[in-house]
C-alpha cells in the first residue's frame, strides 16, 4: 500500500449527476458522494481530472469548485463503503451488497461504484417513490437513460415487464450487472434513448436533465400507450415551466417536488 494517495473533491451548483457519470467514465473507480460533493481518491495526482471537471462545467455554464489534496493512506476503501448506508423508499430497501436486507421489503442491491444512482439523490428517490405508487403487476416499462438500472431493476421486483435504454454503453453494461446482482431479467436493452424502439408502454420512465427531456419529448410521448402513465424527472425549479409546456398534451398527475428537483407524473389521455 502507497504511504499517500490523492483526493479530489468535486463541487459543482447543479447537474450533480452529470459530473458523477463523467468522473466515473474518467475514472473507472469508486466515487463517493457526500452532501453535493463528489470524492475520488488515486495513488496518482489528480489534476487533469480537475481540469476535465472545470471544463465540463464551463460546457453546461455551471461553477464548479474543485481541491485536490494528498492524504496519508488508511484503508479508505473500506472507510467508503462504511459511508454508503441504505434507504428506504415506499416498500423498496436499496443497500449496496455489503449490506443485509431488510425483512418485509422489496430488495434492490445496488453497488454505488458501479454507475450513478443508488437511490439517495433527490431525484432516484422521488421516481422510487413513484414507481411503489404507479407500476402494477404485468405493466411494460420503459427506462429511458437507465444509468444504473435502480427504475427498472424495481419496477421489475413488482412484477413489470421492463426495457433499458441509455446513450451511455457503460451505463447499459453496469445496469445489466445490477439487473443479475439481483437475480432479476429485464426484457430488452439497448444502446440509444427513446426513439429506438417503436413499442408502446404502459410506463416511460426518463430521470434525465431537463433539457434533454425537452429535446426528446416526442419520442417519450409516443412511447406511451393510450391511459399510461409518463415519469419525468432530474428537473430544477428554474426549468420547469419549459418541461411541462411540451407535455401539456398530457394530463398532469402530480408534481412530487424534494427540495429544487421536481418529478412529474403525467398521463396519456
Amino acid at each position: 500500500m502507497n504511504e499517500y494517495y490523492y483526493q479530489l473533491t468535486v463541487t459543482p451548483e447543479t447537474y450533480l449527476d452529470i459530473f458523477s457519470e463523467t468522473l466515473l467514465e474518467i475514472m473507472q473507480n469508486a466515487i463517493e458522494e457526500r452532501n453535493g460533493t463528489l470524492i475520488v481518491r488515486d495513488t496518482e495526482p489528480l489534476e487533469d481530472v480537475a481540469w476535465a471537471m472545470k471544463a465540463l462545467g464551463e460546457k453546461l455554464n455551471v461553477n464548479v469548485h474543485t481541491e485536490q489534496t494528498r492524504e496519508k493512506n488508511e484503508d479508505w476503501i473500506n472507510k467508503y463503503k462504511s459511508s454508503i448506508k441504505p434507504i428506504a423508499v415506499g416498500n423498496f430497501y436499496v443497500r449496496p451488497q455489503w449490506e443485509n436486507p431488510r425483512e418485509n421489503t422489496v430488495d434492490i442491491i445496488i453497488n454505488p461504484a458501479l454507475a450513478f444512482g443508488s437511490g439517495h439523490h433527490e431525484t432516484t428517490y422521488s421516481c422510487l417513490q413513484t414507481i411503489n405508487d404507479y407500476v402494477r403487476e404485468n405493466d411494460t416499462l420503459l427506462d429511458v437513460g437507465c444509468g444504473s438500472g435502480i427504475l427498472s431493476i424495481a419496477a421489475a421486483k413488482m412484477g413489470a415487464q421492463v426495457d433499458i435504454c441509455d446513450t451511455d454503453e457503460v451505463a447499459v453494461q453496469s445496469a445489466q450487472d445490477n439487473f443479475t446482482l439481483n437475480n432479476i431479467d429485464f426484457h430488452e436493452a439497448w444502446i440509444g434513448s427513446a426513439h429506438n424502439t417503436q413499442n408502446q408502454y404502459d410506463v416511460v420512465v426518463a430521470n434525465i436533465i431537463a433539457d434533454v427531456l425537452v429535446m426528446i419529448h416526442k419520442d417519450l410521448k409516443n412511447r406511451v400507450k393510450v391511459g399510461g402513465i409518463l415519469i419525468l424527472s432530474g428537473i430544477i425549479d428554474k426549468y420547469l415551466d419549459k418541461v411541462k409546456e411540451k407535455f401539456q398534451d398530457f394530463e398532469l398527475i402530480q408534481n412530487l417536488q424534494n427540495k429544487e428537483w421536481h418529478t412529474l407524473i403525467l398521463k396519456r389521455i
